[in-house]
């Protein structure tokens, strides 16, 4: 079976050095290809030297490029232009991580929505694809989206941990949805188990947010408690269950729809 993980924060400092060997590992588990994510403008070039140095023939490793609502009190007039160069890079594939985070709020909230739609604006105009993060949101975050989503090829609610209205409010505005190890959580993520069935495929990817959400169902744990792309499988496993499909299938329609989604060779 051939995976894509389509979130990985490779340039987490607890990767520190240890990159090259995470992304053999993932590789030899059968994730052959991963979006590592961007959070910052500065995080978005390193995450975008790592691929270009770690896989330089373009095989594995591609970036997202964008700026986390956690980090949008730091977007100002030159945020754009810089974010601008960074899509303009070939291994970029998307605009993000960017969107609302009313959970823990470390930007105000105006200033989250005010990068939010600069992003939203620039992944319009540049025509690629969004990568969206939201947390106690969805109704503000579906309210913003609307007067982008026609000028958009594609956006994806990356690490989806909402509940049904939200769900099906997301599938209506016709955007993908990505799904973590959250689903192995027996403590949090078992409201997944019923939904994950009712996304379409085609619309469906996996991603593990590593070095977050180490699923709690993988055996054997990890003794450093960390998550990785190689860890990937489990997340699979978990969501053909609850979708009632074989493996084998799951991983076949979502690698196929990472690969159109982010235009993966």
């Amino acid at each position: 079976m051939q995976l894509i993980d389509i979130g990985v924060n490779l340039t987490n400092s607890s990767f520190h050095d240890q990159q090259a060997a995470i992304v053999e590992r993932a590789v030899q588990a059968g994730v052959i290809q991963m979006v590592l994510t961007g959070t910052s403008l500065g995080d978005s070039e390193q995450a975008l030297e790592l691929a270009l140095q770690l896989d330089p023939e373009s095989r594995h490793l591609f970036t997202t490029a964008g700026v986390h609502p956690h980090d949008a009190s730091h977007w100002d007039v030159a945020s754009e232009g810089h974010l601008r160069q960074l899509l303009a890079q070939p291994r970029v594939r998307a605009v993000g991580e960017c969107g609302l985070d009313f959970n823990r709020d470390f930007s105000p909230r105006p200033l989250q929505e005010k990068a939010l739609h600069a992003q939203l604006a620039l992944a319009a105009e540049l025509q690629l694809p969004a990568f969206l993060h939201e947390r106690d949101a969805s109704e503000r975050l579906l309210a913003i989206l609307k007067d982008y989503r026609d000028h958009l090829p594609a956006a994806v609610v990356h690490c989806f941990t909402g509940e049904r209205e939200a769900l099906f409010a997301y599938l209506d505005l016709d955007l993908h949805i990505g799904i973590t190890g959250w689903i192995c959580d027996e403590r949090r993520g078992t409201h997944l188990h019923p939904l994950v069935g009712n996304i379409p495929k085609g619309r469906l990817m996996l991603e593990s947010d590593a070095p977050y959400l180490l699923p709690r169902s993988l055996r054997p744990k990890p003794k450093n408690g960390r998550n990785e792309p190689a860890f990937l499988p489990e997340v699979l496993r978990e969501v053909a269950l609850h979708r009632g499909e074989r493996p084998e299938d799951t991983a076949a329609h979502t690698t196929a729809t990472a690969q159109a989604f982010f235009q993966l060779a």
